[in-house]
């Protein structure tokens, strides 16, 4: 669940491990793609592109809309966008049983039984997250991995759960960075043996990020009205960010894990991802929770636990709140940063005060101590999730290692497995190393790091733009994402990060990233909020075979400087 891994980051003994040497595999040439295929439907249908929930759910109530005709629209668009050799590959599987769910749902609604607020509205959930795999509902849950084909969960994930407790029906399956891109340092973003290649749907050359692109992606070109993506460093915020929707990284301990195929313990989160912050909200209120299956939620008590995100969403103000630029984080090709600029001058004349040139501490100290931990952590993880399977499937990390070489032409295009034999070879997260790395990395990003940035300036909010636009798809070259990452500080300290679109650069969606201490959801979501209504950023993508370059750009004498770092 990692946006990518720096090479320059690996520990030195990566170079004693065995690399892999098969021939890269070639990216398939773009091609054009319709947005508006056609959906068996009533004539009067209403226009579902981009509808929010709020107004899905008032046309189900007025009768406007059925739960069958928004799974007929949604499963038209799949079949028209995502497959073959030239689709987006965002969706991994369709649940078989999701028209038979949605006739049950108009049916229940026709009896005044409504289940909550998410009742007949399909959602999609990334390939990691465990949904039963019995019955007329059965689907695979893989991570992305053909070893784990035919070996499905006997539960759904706790996440699951509370979405089909709400009313909600589960779509499908969405695709990943394989392993939540704990696979190779060579491995491209979105890309999975069981899924391929996930495309940007602005530009069908770009990359999605990882390692919910799936989930991204799906949202952004309407194949789901919302979806479900999991992160452990960046992996829900930079696929939002370069696909143009909202996703929200939360707390560590706000939304459980259990039944999540894992990376990190220390790290690993599921969240929402949408296209408006409401929905975003309203998801988080839906999926949040307390689960004696995972210790990280024993925080949820008391008022944190009855905390409502979508609440008060209509009224949020930006008036007087104190936002601390992250310039050190901020450095970025330029016309990013004027983008930043320019939402930075938004922010202050919607009444905020800007604190510009705020320093975290200690950024950077701390990557090492990370891929410690989560190559120990990700061994036992996974471990322990293989153990709950079936007899006949894998039960060790070395078991997944062989595998793959085992069907090396499938599994093993160009890329190599040494983040998996850095896991294979690294001692268990109970070793006394392992605790005193995460401990002092903990410590660093969090205490140290955001907590202390915040209190010096007395701060209610840190910004800095979330990622780069998206970069080439390059399945020789790899991941190629230019710009400093603004996620591993609240990834590693396991604090909430939002990003909200911030505008584009030759059509590629940029976002706009806000960070704060733990438990801070509701204030960042009311920021997010306040600054969308300010600034409406998100467009819908057009699914153009390649960018198309802007005019070139004016530079604004009022707009504020940006960095002496920007490139």
């Amino acid at each position: 669940m990692l946006r990518r891994l720096p090479l320059i980051l690996l520990p030195a003994a990566l170079a004693t491990l065995a690399a892999c040497s098969t021939p890269a595999r070639q990216a398939t040439a773009p091609s054009s793609l319709s947005t508006t295929p056609a959906v068996e439907a009533r004539a009067a249908l209403p226009a579902i592109e981009d509808a929010s929930l709020s107004t899905l759910q008032g046309w189900l109530a007025e009768g406007r809309l059925s739960s069958r005709d928004l799974v007929s629209f949604h499963l038209a668009r799949i079949a028209a966008l995502d497959r073959g050799e030239a689709g987006l590959h965002a969706v991994i599987e369709i649940n078989p049983g999701a028209m038979a769910i949605a006739e049950l749902r108009d049916a229940e609604r026709k009896a005044g039984q409504l289940r909550g607020p998410l009742h007949g509205i399909p959602v999609l959930v990334k390939d990691n997250i465990a949904t039963l795999g019995q019955g007329r509902e059965a689907m695979e849950t893989t991570a992305g991995s053909l070893a784990l084909i035919g070996h499905r969960p006997t539960a759904d994930a706790f996440v699951v759960e509370r979405l089909r407790a709400a009313g909600a029906i589960i779509l499908g399956k969405t695709n990943l960075s394989e392993w939540g891109n704990w696979r190779s340092t060579h491995a491209v973003s979105g890309w999975s043996a069981r899924g391929g290649q996930t495309r940007n749907p602005y530009a069908l050359d770009r990359n999605p990020c990882g390692s919910s692109a799936g989930s991204a992606v799906a949202v952004a070109a309407n194949l789901s009205p919302v979806a479900i993506g999991t992160e452990t460093d960046g992996s829900i915020v930079c696929p939002s960010a370069v696909n143009g929707i909202v996703g929200l990284k939360p707390t560590r301990g706000r939304v459980s894990r259990s039944g999540i195929i894992p990376v990190a313990d220390s790290q690993d989160t599921a969240g929402p991802m949408a296209r408006s912050v409401a929905d975003a909200a309203l998801l988080l209120d839906l999926i949040a929770g307390r689960d004696p299956a995972d210790a990280a939620t024993a925080g949820l008590s008391g008022k944190r636990a009855a905390e409502c995100f979508h609440c008060g969403l209509d009224t949020a103000t930006l008036e007087g709140v104190r936002i601390g630029v992250l310039r050190p984080l901020s450095a970025q090709p330029t016309r990013v940063a004027q983008r930043f600029g320019e939402a930075i001058a938004a922010l202050r004349a919607a009444g905020a005060v800007i604190v510009d040139d705020v320093a975290l501490p200690h950024a950077g100290e701390y990557q090492q101590d990370e891929i410690a931990v989560l190559a120990a952590e990700f061994r036992d993880g996974v471990e322990r999730y293989l153990a709950g399977l079936d007899a006949a499937a894998p039960k060790r990390l070395g078991d997944l290692i062989t595998d793959n070489e085992r069907h090396a032409e499938r599994t093993l295009p160009g890329y190599n497995q040494d983040l998996l034999r850095l896991s294979a070879a690294s001692p268990p997260a109970s070793d006394a190393r392992i605790r005193k790395a995460r401990a002092r990395a903990l410590k660093l990003a969090g205490i140290d790091g955001i907590d202390a940035a915040m209190k010096k300036d007395r701060l209610d909010v840190l910004i800095a733009p979330t990622a780069s636009p998206a970069w080439l798809t390059d399945h020789t070259l790899g991941d190629r994402d230019a710009g400093a990452a603004v996620s591993t500080a609240p990834a590693v300290a396991g604090y909430p990060h939002l990003t909200v679109p911030m505008g584009a650069v030759d059509g590629l969606p940029i976002g706009l990233s806000f960070i704060g201490p733990a438990w801070s959801e509701a204030r960042l979501l009311r920021y997010g909020q306040a600054f969308e209504r300010l600034t409406r950023h998100r467009q819908p993508p057009r699914l153009l075979p390649t960018a198309v370059a802007d005019r070139p750009p004016t530079l604004d004498p009022d707009t504020p400087a940006i960095s002496d770092r920007e490139r």
